[in-house]
């Protein structure tokens, strides 16, 4: 049998972009980090280190659409995020519709917004678990 796989996931935003981390052995995701960004470029160091420590076999990247399904501003960064990474790491990457994972996290913390979250990473890492997740859930 083949072993399972490893996924990251990211939650792509311009000064911050949240990771988790998750698997097929048990279909679940858990937040793992926040990597700081300038402008949407990251410290692609940062995720060398995490790539080289996971080993994933592929990346999932969070795609912010509109409510109505259409793509905005940050759904072509966040596009451009991920064709980067796949051209520097040369793993597959897929897109993840992540409308409302910041709700949902915010939710999950049981704060109205992230600047009531004492610490905001916890947003940004919990909405690259939720991201990860809701793709694993569609496997």
């Amino acid at each position: 049998m083949s072993q399972p796989r490893t996924f990251l996931g990211f939650d792509f935003g311009m000064k911050n972009i949240g990771v988790a981390v998750g698997q097929e052995l048990t279909n679940t995701a858990s937040p793992l980090t926040v990597i700081k960004a300038r402008e949407g470029i990251p410290n692609w160091d940062q995720i060398q280190s995490l790539i080289n420590e996971w080993q994933p076999q592929r990346l999932i990247v969070g795609l912010p659409l509109n409510m109505d399904g259409t793509e905005q501003e940050m759904s072509v960064a966040a596009r451009r995020f991920g064709n980067r990474l796949n051209g520097r790491f040369h793993l597959p990457v897929e897109w993840q519709d992540e409308r409302l994972s910041t709700f949902e996290a915010l939710d999950q913390l049981g704060i109205q917004s992230k600047m009531q979250s004492n610490n905001r990473d916890d947003v940004d890492r919990i909405s690259a678990q939720l991201i990860l997740q809701s793709w694993l859930n569609q496997q």
